[in-house]
């Protein structure tokens, strides 16, 4: 039996493992035990070239599972952020639109991508965001086919469309294009990473095997920062380049702003192009809807793209400053295609991890690493941002913003939106619509049998159990409130300016 004394040296001599060394240790388990689980997912593979791609993911997610280890707090030190550049933004008014000669030219070195991989499940809806219809009964997907159709006519060119999706996508997507067999555009499909979702007390996956759709709640779609490494393991990059392509351009298929846009195209490719743009963020000026948007920082001398995700709790009130921050990131984006295969062919980008929390409705915490598409400016030669009008950035989102794409404020040709020569100033009124009764298309059009005349309106908000009739008109500003156990039925033809409508169908004076 030991003596007190013996106790007291041994303890001193057991010193404890300092905090860096135990972190080291925990990261050194977790990737260890993260290559086990992983290794156990791809030998569930009943086929070699299923276990080939399910390897290829699995490497991808194990690089981003490492990089998530090694990062110590905020990517960023919010007080070296410097001011933006002379140059770093350039002006869209002071583009020049190219010659109709030109025109096809240009065309001939472009690609289109839409990033196709969310679902319409926040808006009631099943199957693939891009198949909801937003207009005439035409859905995001006809109309972006209706649009590059009407490029290629008008100029005889040849611009592909090429859709990221996910497996969440993928298989609708495959049903949907079939209908465009007749039309002129080339389509290209492919898939972006499937990863597993993690764990968040474990770090280790909850997906046991790889059959994806036989248990869809274990994966998830690493954010759109995915398109470079799959994009080049699709083969589409290495096509597109032996074609002589050169840019891609690269948006959000909600977006009914972002159409191929041909003075920024002349911009890139143009006989001016002295500096070389290898990569262009197209932004637009921020309000109080976008406080949340990226934003463009000069950082360590480099152009990049600050999301909120990567802001230091104490500066998030700094980040949606209108004053400090007056841009906001469109994820309009164009790339130069030969900057991407030498960037991926060195060291590879480097793109901010984004850590996205959820709970399931069992409780367990799972965490899903993300990264963003315009995160890897930093890695480009000469990029750069470009201040564009508010009409390309349209994006539907809820169905507050479906209200306005279907009213008489747009017009539809082609299957472009421009804004109505009616409408008296190029601002888009500001809707707010109640969750509880409008967040779902299918009950937000049981709601609206027809979309009001909002050629004058600024402002609506609609709360409760509220019914529009038939050509009803509202102009300025609109409050229509129906409280709990109210019902508000608005009468067909009703005409509303600058009024309160309360849960009696009181009409007063804003």
């Amino acid at each position: 039996m030991l003596s007190v004394d013996d106790r007291k040296t041994r303890g001193h001599q057991r010193s404890p493992s300092d905090t860096q060394a135990f972190k080291e240790r925990t990261k050194r388990d977790a990737l260890i035990d993260l290559e086990t689980e992983l290794s156990k997912i791809s030998a569930s593979a009943t086929n070699p070239l299923e276990k080939e791609a399910i390897e290829q993911q699995n490497d991808g997610f194990k690089r981003l599972f490492e990089r998530f280890l090694e990062e110590d707090g905020p990517s960023l030190n919010w007080d070296q952020i410097q001011r933006l550049p002379e140059g770093a933004i350039k002006n869209y008014d002071n583009l020049q639109d190219p010659g109709t000669e030109e025109i096809k030219q240009l065309l001939s070195k472009l690609v289109v991508v839409k990033l196709n991989g969310g679902l319409g499940t926040s808006m009631g809806c099943h199957g693939p965001k891009s198949v909801i219809s937003v207009r005439n009964g035409l859905t995001f997907l006809d109309l972006t086919v209706q649009q590059l159709e009407n490029l290629n006519k008008t100029y005889g060119s040849n611009v592909p469309l090429v859709l990221m999706n996910s497996f969440n996508t993928d298989d609708d997507t495959q049903k949907i294009i079939r209908k465009y067999k007749g039309i002129d555009v080339e389509i290209h499909t492919f898939n972006q990473s499937c990863y597993p979702r993690i764990n968040k007390e474990s770090l280790l996956p909850i997906a046991k095997h790889c059959k994806i759709h036989d248990d869809m709640e274990s994966w998830y779609p690493p954010g759109h920062g995915d398109f470079y490494e799959s994009f080049r393991n699709s083969g589409l990059l290495k096509l597109f380049l032996a074609q002589g392509r050169q840019y891609c351009f690269i948006s959000n298929i909600d977006n009914l702003g972002a159409t191929v846009d041909l003075r920024v195209l002349r911009l890139l490719l143009g006989p001016e192009n002295t500096a070389q743009i290898e990569f262009l963020m197209e932004v637009t000026d921020k309000t109080r809807a976008d406080v949340k948007g990226g934003t463009l920082i000069q950082y360590e001398d480099k152009l990049r793209l600050l999301e909120i995700a990567q802001v230091p709790k104490e500066h998030v009130e700094d980040f949606k400053s209108v004053k400090t921050f007056k841009y906001f990131n469109t994820n309009n984006l164009w790339i130069k295609l030969a900057a991407i295969e030498r960037i991926l062919g060195s060291d590879g980008l480097q793109l901010e991890i984004i850590v996205n929390n959820k709970t399931f409705e069992n409780g367990l915490n799972v965490i899903q690493l993300e990264t963003a598409v315009g995160a890897a400016m930093k890695n480009f030669n000469g990029a750069c941002g470009i201040h564009v009008p508010r009409s390309r950035f349209l994006p539907v989102k809820k169905t507050s913003d479906l209200l306005l794409v279907m009213s008489n404020l747009y017009i539809l040709r082609n299957g472009f939106l421009s804004m109505s020569p009616q409408r008296m100033f190029p601002t888009t009124p500001l809707v707010k619509l109640g969750d509880n009764h409008f967040s779902k298309v299918k009950e937000f059009l049981n709601r609206f049998p027809t979309i009001p005349d909002i050629l004058e309106l600024d402002h609506l908000t609609v709360s409760g159990d509220v019914t529009f009739g038939r050509k009803v008109t509202l102009k300025g500003t609109v409050i229509i409130i129906a409280n709990q156990g109210e019902r508000i039925d608005l009468p067909s033809g009703t005409i509303l300016e600058n009024k309160i409508v309360s849960g009696n169908l009181r009409i007063l004076d804003h």
